[in-house]
């Protein structure tokens, strides 16, 4: 007994000690706490969805879903195969090309109306705050921050580590002039180093005049958000990026719900919709969409055409890995233009007609 109380206390003790990292982030304080707390989407002690979003589905267990997970055979959760990919060369592109650089699960590198965007970086190879304990995918971790250019708008969805990496974020600190995410988040920043002025923090359904006519608008998602053990004490995003020529939907995660419609109403119709599609369980249905879900989120949007993303980098759900790709393009019937690029390669933000192969047939 009293060796399994001494194992049990330097547990808790080592555990303690380790989320003392930096990497962990800060949870909200001060001025900024005081801001959060008069949200109107801010109750009971931590932030809310406007619809009801249970964090299981009902019939579902954590036990369960932990016991399915750890013992039961889920085939294909990553390929064997290197997945392919494309090096663009980010720094020699002409800052005057609207484009879009994919670099798998969330992440993406845009240029648009002459300014640089960068979105939900993770470029250390691993989406956990374990090290090593969520590699990237063979192939699928070719750019590092010594790719990127200067960047003018950082933009985060939230604060989960499959979308703000501690890593990738220090490494950028030097390139970075704005920071855009969601209320709360701007903590984390400032304990990494980051100065206040360079922090623009949202609730939902805000507006954000940028340089060159651009206008970042920000729109509820159905997902929650933490860095340790507390949950929802940042808000999570989506985005409306709008320039005089086009309009662009950013959904970080979300689970599908009437806020899609919703948007499409206000801003719609969208030349491009960047929609989750990966990392979906019926168990987590709430806060994550399934592929059918997003074919319906597109159309509820508006949208001339779709990006699925969330998918073939990391494993964090038990489907194969390229189902999300094969059943949202099984389901769409080519029915709505997909953008399906490669890792790094280069999607015209001008061009609807561009075509994209199903890079994932064949990788095994």
């Amino acid at each position: 007994m009293i060796i399994i109380l001494s194992l049990s206390l330097l547990i808790i003790m080592g555990s303690y000690l380790y989320m003392r990292h930096p990497k962990f982030g800060k949870a909200p304080s001060g001025e900024r706490l005081e801001r959060i707390q008069r949200s109107p989407n801010y109750k009971d002690g931590k932030f809310q969805n406007l619809a009801y979003t249970p964090n299981l589905t009902k019939g579902y267990s954590m036990v369960g879903i932990m016991f399915d997970m750890l013992f039961k055979n889920h085939p294909r959760r990553k390929p064997t195969d290197s997945l392919p990919s494309v090096k663009t060369d980010l720094l020699s592109l002409p800052i005057d090309s609207n484009l879009l650089v994919w670099f798998g699960h969330s992440s993406y590198y845009m240029q648009i109306a002459g300014k640089r965007f960068l979105i939900d970086p993770v470029l250390s190879g691993n989406a956990s705050p374990l090290p090593n304990t969520n590699k990237s995918f063979k192939g699928a971790d070719i750019y590092n921050v010594a790719d990127l250019p200067n960047i003018d708008y950082l933009v985060i969805s939230h604060d989960h580590y499959d979308h703000l990496d501690y890593e990738t974020i220090m490494g950028l600190k030097a390139k970075v002039g704005k920071v855009i995410c969601g209320l709360g988040v701007g903590e984390h920043f400032e304990v990494w180093g980051f100065a206040p002025e360079q922090l623009i923090e949202k609730d939902w359904n805000e507006e954000i005049a940028l340089d060159n006519d651009i206008t970042l608008h920000t729109v509820p998602g159905r997902h929650f958000s933490g860095r340790g053990f507390t949950r929802n004490n940042t808000l999570w995003l989506a985005y409306v990026l709008q320039t005089p020529h086009q309009k662009i939907f950013i959904g970080g995660d979300s689970g599908y719900g009437s806020h899609f419609a919703k948007i499409g109403e206000k801003f719609g119709p969208f030349d491009l919709a960047i929609l989750e599609n990966g990392q979906y369980n019926v168990a987590w249905q709430a806060i994550h969409t399934l592929p059918e879900e997003v074919i319906k989120a597109t159309k509820d949007l508006k949208a001339k055409r779709f990006f699925p993303v969330h998918s073939s980098k990391f494993m964090l759900a038990m489907h194969q890995w390229d189902e999300p790709l094969n059943e949202v393009a099984r389901l769409n019937k080519n029915e709505i233009p997909m953008v399906t690029p490669m890792i790094g390669e280069v999607v015209n933000l001008d061009n609807e007609q561009q075509v994209f192969k199903q890079w994932w047939k064949g990788v095994k």
